[in-house]
């Protein structure tokens, strides 16, 4: 016996080197993904369990928990109760701390892990390609105008929101099932005593039989990508009983078992079991898509809103200014009917257009500290519970910028730029493929199947001569074959001498009569693939037409802006000549207030113009996939959490 467990002992430990060995060279065809494809930084590699190799597979990974901690950037431009913001500033802290960036940046990890499930024959689960929408600025919330941030319909345009094919639920797989990949090591045992009444003593030589027995199996198996199924056993018995016939009792019987199965028909070769590997591979440029587009979508609308907040703040001056010039006139009217000059009704219309301006003013106030809000919200993973961040106001240190010469009339231009450059069609691009990967399985459906099995075996016998015979035979003389005679080891060295070796060839074939499942899902997926097809063309018909739309928007909104100009300086002219004719006598309080009301009008007019022309050039940044370029954003940053541009410093 203790023969026995020595040699069990060497064996195993044997077989615990074997999986690791075989498993290197088992699967042809499950390349590294490309440096271009999979994740330089190490947060976004597979998470990984600690422990030794050996036992690290059957370890929990673990996921750092988020992370609610802003970035210093954010506490480092507080300063005396106020935070000053410059454009750079905002996105990179946009990009440092924003919840939407933060949120896609598992998107790439998912994508890798989906690849590293595909690598061992698991189905794929998907990866989510949809895009959170931006904050939208306070105007879009209160009134559904289009000031501020990019919204949801604009978001849906620009393709955030589209569905690629890839989406982030289980993919139901039809075709011919691919095979586990990752080997198996599989062990079975059994003790046991078992008793039965004999009717019949010629055969045992007693009444009732008794039968101790041992068992244990163990065994590796492997299935590679060609179709091809590897299995090894090694069986141990020991055995012991009361037969009085037996002559070798007790003993044992160990056997070795190697067998190999080949697909050569349904389920033959690498492009049909390795298809979820090359989809798990292209899905891992998706995963890189979402996020680059999630970061454009996240930038442009942190634009939005900063050159939104810009603007409140001149419209806020200029309601302050036209509350002066109102107060102004109503101190001046106040003045004239003291002395008698003027008629006591026209303090009364100045007074109305005071308590005009002061309204107007309390307005701009509340919609600026509303937007400070939203901003503040969009920048901080805590949004405004900080009390630090909540109570600071904002102080802008950038101005609106004034229309340029743009070069706007290049429609041709831009629109080939967008169709190149775009996110959302190169992951539409990458759906088309990787349903035409994916029918390769539909395709080897069709084939009947045909498995053809080589198996051998050698068996072995070895024990001790049975007790119960002694007096039976001449002394000197065994009944026993002394080659049977023996302990664990004899039956080791018949096994590997190959002493009682079977063999056998088999083959099994299925034909299918009508296939009509596999037909149907073959016409289905050709039917899904001529659909995504027409998705993608309609898609570049989107995006020529929101290339063109946006670019038209720039032209109207600088006419507008120019127009706007034009007005206000007229406006100006006008309130300085009536200021003229009503020291004179030649006009009315009720004019004068008209026209100032008229100037503020041209005013803020021109602050709404101007802040409208930067928002169609930033939607014409998004449409053309320029924003990031434009604004000098770098993906490596978005991916790390930590932006390398340097803090603008105070004038």
């Amino acid at each position: 016996m203790n023969s026995f467990r020595s040699a069990l002992a060497a064996f195993l430990a044997a077989l615990l080197l074997l999986p690791a060995g075989l498993a290197q060279q088992a699967q042809p065809g499950q390349t590294a993904p490309p440096a271009s494809a999979s994740m330089n930084l190490d947060r976004y590699s597979v998470p990984k369990a600690d422990g030794n190799a050996l036992m690290r597979p059957y370890k929990q990974p673990t996921v750092a928990p988020i992370n609610l901690t802003n970035s210093n950037r954010l506490d480092s431009l507080l300063r005396a109760g106020n935070l000053y913001l410059s454009l750079d500033d905002t996105i990179a802290i946009a990009l440092e701390n924003n919840l939407d960036i933060e949120l896609s940046r598992y998107t790439p990890q998912l994508a890798q892990v989906d690849l590293l499930r595909a690598q061992s024959g698991g189905l794929l689960r998907g990866v989510p390609s949809s895009v959170r929408a931006s904050t939208s600025s306070v105007q879009s919330q209160v009134t559904g105008g289009t000031t501020g941030g990019t919204t949801g319909a604009s978001a849906q345009s620009s393709g955030t929101s589209s569905d690629s094919g890839v989406g982030g639920t289980v993919i139901t797989q039809t075709g011919v099932s691919i095979p586990t990949l990752d080997p198996t090591f599989f062990s079975s045992g059994s003790i046991g005593h078992r008793s039965s009444p004999q009717s019949n003593t010629i055969t045992t030589g007693t009444t009732a039989l008794a039968f101790d027995s041992r068992q244990l199996n163990l065994g590796y198996q492997q299935n590679f990508l060609t179709g091809t199924s590897f299995t090894y056993a090694w069986n141990n018995s020991y055995f012991n009983s009361n037969n009085k016939n037996s002559i070798i009792n007790p003993g044992w019987n160990p056997n070795m078992q190697v067998q190999l199965t080949q697909r050569l028909l349904q389920g033959f070769g690498l492009a049909v079991n390795n298809r979820n590997i090359r989809v798990a591979k292209n899905n891992l440029k998706v995963g890189d898509l979402t996020f680059k587009q999630q970061v454009m979508v996240t930038v442009a609308g942190i634009v939005n809103l900063y050159w939104d907040l810009v603007s409140f703040n001149e419209d806020l001056k200029v309601k302050q200014k036209a509350l002066e010039v109102a107060q102004k006139f109503y101190e001046d009217n106040k003045k004239q009917v003291q002395i008698g000059t003027l008629a006591p009704i026209e303090i009364v219309r100045a007074e109305a257009r005071v308590a005009q301006a002061q309204q107007d003013l309390t307005n701009s106030e509340t919609a600026l500290l509303q937007q400070e809000t939203i901003i503040k919200s969009a920048l901080s993973r805590t949004g405004v519970a900080s009390p630090s961040v909540a109570e600071a106001r904002i102080v802008v240190t950038d101005k609106l910028a004034q229309p340029g010469n743009d070069h706007l009339d290049k429609l041709k231009d831009l629109v080939e730029l967008a169709l190149s450059a775009r996110p959302d069609l190169e992951q539409s691009r990458i759906g088309i493929e990787n349903s035409k990967i994916a029918m390769s399985g539909s395709r080897s459906q069709l084939l009947p199947s045909l498995d053809v099995t080589a198996a051998f075996q050698h068996n072995s016998l070895s024990g001790q001569v049975n007790s119960l015979l002694a007096g039976t035979y001449p002394p000197g003389t065994s009944p026993a074959d002394a080659y049977f005679v023996g302990g664990y080891g004899n039956a080791l060295a018949q096994i590997f001498r190959r002493n009682f070796p079977d063999y056998s060839m088999a083959f099994n074939l299925t034909v299918p009569i009508r296939n009509r499942t596999a037909q149907a899902d073959y016409v289905r997926d050709q039917i899904s693939l001529r659909q995504s097809e027409l998705g993608m063309q309609r898609q570049v018909n989107d995006v020529r037409v929101n290339v063109q739309n946006a670019l038209i928007a720039v032209i109207q909104a600088k006419a507008r802006y120019e127009s706007a100009v034009k007005e206000r300086r007229l406006q100006e002219q006008t309130l300085d000549a009536e200021n003229k004719k009503y020291a004179l006598g030649a006009s009315t309080a009720f004019q004068v207030v008209q026209t100032q009301r008229d100037l503020a009008t041209a005013q803020g007019g021109e602050v709404a113009a101007l802040a409208s022309y930067s928002r169609a050039r930033v939607q014409l940044d998004l449409q053309t996939a320029q924003i990031l370029a434009k604004y000098n954003v770098e993906i490596a940053d978005a991916k790390s959490g930590h932006s390398s541009r340097p803090i603008t410093p105070l004038n």
